[in-house]
């Protein structure tokens, strides 16, 4: 691997960790350095930080807080 991907991947955490669960990508960078960004487009979707993930827990949030708003009416309505 060349000096300055290597230099790249000790400064973003993340994408060590990400390097070092899946081993494949040494040999990928090793060859062609020019993978990088396709390793931190793969990191993304890993890590499930990309804005449809993103978008789908913000979703999960608000769909949680209603069911708790419908509970807490529905306690209320009974007392």
């Amino acid at each position: 691997m060349r000096k300055d991907v290597y230099l790249y991947l000790q400064k973003n955490k993340e994408l060590m960790d990400f390097l070092h669960e899946q081993p494949i990508w040494y040999r990928k960078l090793g060859r062609d350095p020019s993978q990088l960004r396709n390793l931190e487009i793969a990191a993304l979707h890993y890590y499930q930080k990309t804005i449809p993930h993103q978008v789908e827990k913000f979703s999960q949030g608000v769909q949680m807080a209603s069911m708790m708003v419908s509970m807490f009416k529905v306690m209320n309505e009974q007392s």
